[in-house]
């Protein structure tokens, strides 16, 4: 008999208020539909299922202060899956590793969290190399043993809180993986004739443990269970290379030179920890854009597995599509009219778009962006000469993107359109300048000199958020597309939830999502419901060229062919349908669970426990 376990361990691991970004999404995600496939009997249904993560119990306890992440377990339930993980945890404690656990369950499929404190490894004394040392300075000298990490360069940089952190936690989930796997043998040993122990251990189910680490922050994991000899099965999965991330939009064209080496400000640890995936036994790749950074950063090689989306509607809402394009359509003409004057824009003349990212201008592609809006209101003035919508449509961009980690409060009526001076902050100046002197504000519009316009939302949006006051889905929703120009993107879910709503959009060359494109059968031959624009290889006047039309295309499509948009938006919808999380977890499952290598007995004292514990 053989008992199978996964263990999904990331530093986003865990309850949703341990999420920093998509990486959340995508570990729950797994976690769910694995749950769901195994409830429906379409994978192992006694499967188990764990999720392992950091735990920040007060304010301030986070290494990122800036996020002030407070893990909240309440709306969870108390673990309760069987001994054996009991037994696995017991003997964490006794190594004075505390977990706090918890417990969900997805179509009656339980799900269990293992959440792990690493700040207080500092104060823990435990007997390692014939001394007493700390357990934080004992994981970093084993870390130099077993796999050359040099913690004592990497604690010294400014990210070497963060560094350390990432150490004790994939040590405590690698050193979990480790007793779990052992429990057959432990028990065995009970018995002190060495026959009947033996003969035991061979009657014993067998723990079979497989860990998918996904991003460089629980890497070490994996490369300390191969080090270590313990027979687990590993997977790495890179949604982005830290090299990748520090060179930015700069990585397309390291790429294309083959350049593999490191700017001076890649965070060197960090980046060491991501070359630990050479340990897995299998690495993968949210796009190919990734791989190829990998491969010339790293040295890996792996396979493709791109990410996906919770889709759980079966048809567009049409009705919510157009409440909500008639209420930013209000808004904004009420509010540009209120904040600068001049003729009241009928709204049904008001074409709203939107892009919504985090605040990196040059990756994010915003300058290009900025630029294709300029060309687009030449487009449509050009239009004017024949077409007879072209003189009253007005077509206002949404540039949703916001500086820090927490929505911005005390806002002036108006907002964003009336948007102070005092009220941006950081790079959100930056952008509202660059605005300003193509002349393609809010205010230009109103004058009647632009018939396109950039408008900065700078907030986390919502219900509550002092502008709009709608949710992420319900803006994209009632706006006419969707505008993704990133210059560095290692996938783009936004273009699927954009997707998800059935809004078309536009997409850049660079992100994974367009990757993932060209492996799926189109509704729409030519320019359908996504349309990609090559921002790689196209020259720039080409590239802002491209992004114009395509944005033209879409606006006057919904303008003058009500039939072909609705196409249009029913390709975007069935995109995303199609690229929903069951192919990718199910990809992601059978390489987990191979198991000729897994099933087969290993020696006892491959996972001996000589240097663990007091």
């Amino acid at each position: 008999m053989i008992k199978r376990w996964i263990v999904l361990a990331g530093e986003e691991g865990g309850p949703v208020c341990n999420k920093m970004g998509g990486i959340w999404n995508v570990i729950d995600a797994e976690a769910r539909v694995l749950a769901e496939l195994a409830a429906k009997d379409e994978i192992e249904c006694d499967l188990k299922i764990l999720v392992a993560g950091p735990y920040y119990p007060t304010q301030g306890s986070d290494w990122n202060k800036g996020k002030s992440r407070v893990t909240d377990v309440s709306g969870l339930e108390p673990l309760d899956m069987n001994d054996d993980l009991t037994c696995a945890l017991d003997h964490l404690k006794t190594e004075g590793i505390d977990v706090i656990t918890a417990q969900t369950e997805v179509e009656g499929h339980p799900i269990g969290y293992l959440l792990f404190n690493t700040a207080y490894y500092d104060s823990i004394i435990t007997n390692r190399y014939g001394s007493k040392m700390t357990l934080a300075n004992a994981i970093k000298a084993e870390a130099w043993q077993i796999s050359g990490l040099d913690s004592m360069k990497f604690e010294r940089s400014p990210y070497g809180p963060e560094y350390t952190h990432y150490l004790g936690l994939s040590y405590a989930v690698s050193q979990f993986v480790r007793y779990l796997v052992s429990l057959g043998e432990e028990k065995a040993k009970k018995y002190g004739d060495e026959a009947i122990s033996e003969f035991a251990m061979s009657v014993m189910p067998k723990m079979r443990v497989s860990l998918h680490c996904h991003e460089f922050p629980t890497f070490y994991a994996l490369a300390r269970l191969k080090c270590l000899g313990v027979p687990v099965r590993t997977m790495a999965t890179l949604h982005a290379t830290v090299p990748g991330r520090s060179s930015g939009y700069r990585s397309l064209e390291k790429v294309a030179h083959n350049d593999g080496a490191w700017d001076p400000n890649v965070p060197v640890g960090m980046a060491t920890l991501e070359s630990l995936a050479r340990y897995a036994d299998v690495v993968s790749f949210v796009g190919d854009s990734t791989m190829r950074e990998a491969m010339l950063f790293h040295k890996l090689d792996g396979i493709v597995i791109r990410n996906g989306i919770d889709l759980d509607v079966r048809y567009i809402d049409w009705k919510k599509k157009n409440i909500c394009r008639k209420k930013i359509q209000k808004f904004l003409s009420e509010k540009i009219h209120t904040v600068f004057g001049g003729e009241l824009i009928d709204p049904e003349d008001i074409l709203p778009v939107f892009t919504i990212s985090r605040l990196e201008l040059e990756n994010k592609g915003y300058p290009q962006l900025l630029d294709s809006i300029l060309l687009q209101d030449h487009l449509i003035k050009h239009r004017r000469l024949e077409q007879r919508f072209a003189d009253k449509m007005r077509v206002v961009c949404l540039l949703i993107t916001s500086h820090g980690p927490k929505p911005k409060d005390k806002l002036p009526d108006g907002f964003p359109i009336n948007l102070p001076s005092e009220v941006p902050v950081g790079e959100e100046i930056r952008l509202n300048n660059m605005i300003y002197d193509l002349g393609i504000d809010a205010g230009s519009m109103a004058s009647g000199k632009r018939q396109a316009s950039a408008v900065l939302y700078p907030q986390w949006v919502g219900p509550d958020d002092g502008g709009l006051n709608m949710r992420a889905d319900e803006i994209m929703a009632g706006c006419v597309a969707g505008i993704f120009p990133s210059q560095y993107e290692p996938f783009l879910l936004t273009g699927l939830e954009a997707g998800r709503e059935g809004t078309p959009s536009i997409v850049s060359r660079a992100c994974g999502f367009s990757d993932a494109l060209k492996k799926v059968d189109r509704l729409v031959t030519g320019l359908g419901g996504v349309v990609v624009v090559d921002n790689i290889e196209a020259a720039h006047q080409e590239m802002i060229l491209d992004y114009a039309l395509a944005l033209d295309y879409f606006t006057w499509t919904y303008l003058e062919d009500q039939v072909k948009y609705r196409l249009l938006c029913e390709e975007s919808f069935a995109l995303a349908k199609l690229m929903n999380w069951t192919e990718p977890v199910l990809e992601y499952y059978k390489n987990l669970m191979v198991s000729s290598e897994l099933d087969r007995c290993m020696p006892p004292e491959t996972i001996g426990f000589e240097d663990g514990g007091e």
